[in-house]
């Protein structure tokens, strides 16, 4: 399990960062160009750099949840079975 440092700033966690990267794919459907995506990531909090972008987005791709094609992504369209 992944466990955050103690005294870290929650809201610059991995996880919680791949949370809201994963609410803005799920409001789009389709495959997005990633400097959108980071325009978006940046612009939620003022703490955020694109190094930070960067890692979640592997961090995501690691998991099995991001499709590619080209310089775009979206979520991996999953199933009933799959989650269950």
């Amino acid at each position: 399990m992944i466990l955050p440092h103690p005294e870290s700033t929650l809201s610059l966690n991995i996880m919680v960062l791949g949370t809201d990267i994963v609410k803005f794919l799920k409001k789009t459907k389709n495959y997005i160009l990633i400097d959108a995506l980071m325009d978006n990531f940046l612009k939620k909090d003022i703490k955020r750099t694109p190094d930070m972008f960067l890692s979640t987005l592997i961090f995501l791709y690691s998991l099995g949840l991001l499709d590619k094609k080209g310089y775009k992504v979206k979520l991996t369209p999953r199933n009933q079975t799959e989650l269950s």
